[in-house]
C-alpha cells in the first residue's frame, strides 16, 4: 500500500472531482496521505479534510513564499490547529530563494519561529529548501535538529548535501522527479541513501512523474516512482512500498 506523506489535496486543482478522487483511493492501493500546509488559505481546508477521511492527516506551516505578510497572530492560530489529533507536522516551512520575494531576512524569521513551534509542540518538521542549500543547512544545523524528526521535502541537492542531513537523522522525500530522464543527480543521491530514510511524496497536483509528467498529480502515481526506487535499489516494488510506508508511519507517528 502507498503512502503519500506531502501532497496538497486542498489545492483548486482538485476542485471539480475531489471527492470523487479520495474516496477511491485506498481501493486503488492508497493506504494514507499527508495532506501539507502551504499558506494560511490552505489551513482551514486541510483541517477539514483530515475530519472528512479517515486516512487524511495534516500538516501546518506556512511556505517560504508566503510569509511575506505574515503576523504573531497568525502564528498562534497555527500553533492552535497543531493541537489537533490528526495534525501530525509542521510544514511545510523553509527557504525559497528562486524568486526575490518575499526578503530573505523574512523568510529566515518566520522559518525560525515555525521550527520553533515545532519544538515546542515535539511535532516533526517538513522542510522546503529552493535554491537555498547553504542556508537551510546552517538554521537546521542551529536550530538542533535532535529536538524533532525532519525531512527535507522534494531533495534536490547533491549527495554531498545529503550527508549532512543524514548526520542529522533527516529522512528524504522522494516523488516524480526521480523518474524524469534529466535527474541524473537525483539518481545517484537515492543510491547512497538508505531505504530506512527515504519517503516517498507526490507534492500534488505538482510534479506527476513519467508517463504523466505535465498533467495534475495524484497519490496512486507513486507507483511509478516506487518502481524507479525499486530499479535503483535492485529491489522489488513491494518491498520498496513496505519500506516506505513504515518509515512514514514512524516519522509522523501514526500507528
Amino acid at each position: 500500500m502507498i503512502f503519500d506523506t506531502h501532497a496538497h489535496y486542498d489545492d483548486e486543482a482538485f476542485d471539480e472531482d475531489r471527492e470523487e478522487l479520495l474516496f477511491g483511493m485506498q481501493e486503488n492501493g492508497v493506504e494514507c496521505i499527508v495532506n501539507a500546509g502551504a499558506s494560511l488559505a490552505s489551513l482551514p481546508k486541510i483541517l477539514e479534510l483530515t475530519e472528512k477521511y479517515s486516512f487524511i492527516y495534516g500538516s501546518v506551516g506556512i511556505h517560504p513564499s508566503e510569509t511575506g505578510e505574515l503576523t504573531i497572530r497568525d502564528m498562534e492560530w497555527i500553533g492552535e490547529a497543531a493541537r489537533r489529533e490528526k495534525i501530525v507536522a509542521i510544514g511545510e516551512i523553509g527557504l525559497d530563494y528562486y524568486w526575490p520575494e518575499p526578503d530573505r531576512e523574512i523568510q529566515k524569521r518566520w522559518f525560525q519561529m515555525q521550527l520553533e513551534l515545532a519544538g515546542e509542540m515535539k511535532l516533526p518538521v517538513i522542510i522546503h529548501s529552493r535554491d537555498a542549500a547553504a542556508d537551510t543547512l546552517e538554521i537546521l544545523k542551529e536550530w538542533d535538529s535532535h529536538k524533532v524528526r525532519g525531512v527535507i521535502h522534494c531533495f534536490s541537492y547533491s549527495w554531498e548535501i545529503a550527508r549532512e542531513y543524514l548526520a542529522m537523522d533527516y529522512y528524504f522525500g522522494i516523488g516524480g522527479v526521480l523518474t524524469f530522464k534529466n535527474s541524473k543527480k537525483l539518481k545517484e543521491t537515492v543510491c547512497h541513501l538508505p531505504m530506512e530514510r527515504i519517503l516517498l511524496e507526490t507534492d500534488c497536483p505538482y510534479l506527476a512523474p513519467e508517463p504523466y509528467r505535465g498533467k495534475r498529480n495524484q497519490s496512486e502515481y507513486l507507483i511509478y516512482v516506487a518502481d524507479k526506487l525499486a530499479e535503483l535499489k535492485g529491489i522489488s516494488r513491494e518491498k520498496v512500498l513496505e519500506i516506505t510506508s513504515n518509515n512514514a508511519k514512524s516519522f509522523y507517528g501514526i500507528n
